[in-house]
């Protein structure tokens, strides 16, 4: 059997798996019917099957078990579920990229520069080693290349961008850089011990977005949202502090606790007047403030 044949019976079986469990029947059966339409022999026994699943994990971290109580296989989410949904998700992504030769008439791609994951493995190699790192970084607002060492300690997704935290030895703080202005990446053989105590989840957990605490500590924060817009911040919770006060046909009412940072305030603007903010005072006055400055640039203009 060709190699071919091999890694397209591993994407059927996850295939299979991802829509419900199924006992070694039923996805025999699914990888029969897929030979007869593909051309290939996809039919295997139940030691090739065995065998498949360890192929999986190794190539794809998919973890297929076997639940003795159903007679079923599954795809087991639970020691890592948000890192498994992304990689079934990069799954399906590689998969619909990959049945046509000419993707620009079926896909339209958002336009967009790389996000820099070409580093993600270095680095994700220098935070499992504790070992620093050298680059090259560009900071908008200054314009200029900066040389920078850094103790990596964890690498993280905000708005399709990936950050990786580090110390930053220049000052031993704590800072995010975004891969996509980072460059010129070296792992350095020298090696350092982690902030005992640090936890990613605990240092963001009153945060939203990739700036960190500061020092600052979190706020009540009660929002209104029209109606129609609740029905979205419900489906995808703005923090996991959400919490609803009302719901009816005239508002949607939230209660959250976390750090007023910049990210935060650039999120509740990008929600227009669908959103009205009732508390704390300081975050209504910061709201007005860039409101008042935006409509006075188009007053200038009368």
């Amino acid at each position: 059997m060709s190699k071919h044949e091999a890694v397209s019976r591993y994407n059927l079986i996850i295939r299979k798996l991802r829509n419900h469990p199924a006992d070694f029947a039923e996805i025999a059966n699914f990888l029969e019917v897929q030979s007869e339409i593909e051309g290939y022999n996809f039919k295997i026994s139940k030691r090739t099957f065995q065998r498949d699943l360890k192929d999986i994990y190794a190539i794809y971290k998919i973890d297929i078990q076997y639940n003795f109580s159903d007679k079923v296989y599954y795809i087991d989410n639970d020691d890592q579920p948000e890192a498994n949904e992304r990689i079934l998700e990069a799954f399906d992504t590689f998969n619909a990229l990959n049945i046509t030769d000419r993707l620009s008439d079926h896909i339209h791609f958002e336009k967009r520069r790389p996000q820099g994951t070409e580093n993600l493995y270095g680095l994700l190699h220098a935070i499992k080693n504790c070992v620093q790192i050298r680059f090259s970084y560009l900071k908008y607002w200054e314009g200029e290349l900066t040389r920078r060492l850094a103790e990596p300690l964890v690498l993280k997704e905000f708005k399709n961008r990936w950050y990786i935290l580090a110390i930053d030895l220049k000052d031993n703080k704590i800072k995010s850089f975004a891969l996509d202005r980072l460059s010129g990446l070296e792992i350095t053989k020298k090696h350092f011990e982690t902030p005992s105590g640090f936890n990613v989840t605990s240092y963001y957990r009153h945060c939203f977005g990739i700036v960190g605490p500061n020092g600052q500590e979190p706020e009540e924060v009660i929002l209104s949202f029209d109606p129609f817009q609740g029905k979205f911040i419900k489906s995808l919770p703005l923090h996991e502090s959400q919490e609803i006060l009302k719901d009816d046909d005239e508002e949607l009412r939230l209660k959250l606790r976390l750090v007023l940072t910049h990210d935060f305030l650039m999120e509740l603007l990008s929600h227009g007047d669908n959103v009205k903010v009732i508390a704390p005072d300081k975050l209504v006055n910061e709201v007005k403030t860039v409101y008042r400055s935006a409509l006075d640039q188009y007053c200038d203009e009368q």
